[in-house]
């Protein structure tokens, strides 16, 4: 794991970061979860909250964003819920019964 984008400003590593860094790859090696950033929770984190619902100023908020552009990432990951919604809609029409039409139709 690089611990590189870590670094302070002035370059030094910045304290305890090696001793975090251990404990995160032995949790790794523990669960057998592998080659997971830790930054990979982040993005598992908004992508749950979108799928939930959550609005572009809740994953703003969330994330620590003053622009919408990161939030929107995360909102078109769930643009494939349009198929799942008009899945529900149309069951929901169908199961309304339909009155019984008259001779002429009415």
């Amino acid at each position: 794991m690089s611990i590189s984008r870590f670094n302070s400003r002035a370059g030094a590593r910045a304290p305890g970061l090696d001793l975090a860094s251990r404990g995160w790859l032995r949790a790794l090696t523990a669960t057998g979860l592998g080659d997971v950033h830790f930054h990979d929770l982040r993005h598992t984190g908004n992508t749950l909250a979108a799928t939930g619902g959550a609005t572009t100023r809740e994953l703003m908020q969330r994330m620590g964003h003053s622009s919408v552009r990161a939030a929107l990432v995360y909102q078109h990951l769930v643009n494939g819920r349009d198929h799942e919604i008009a899945d529900y809609v149309d069951g929901q029409i169908r199961k309304v019964k339909r009155p019984p039409r008259g001779p002429s139709g009415t």
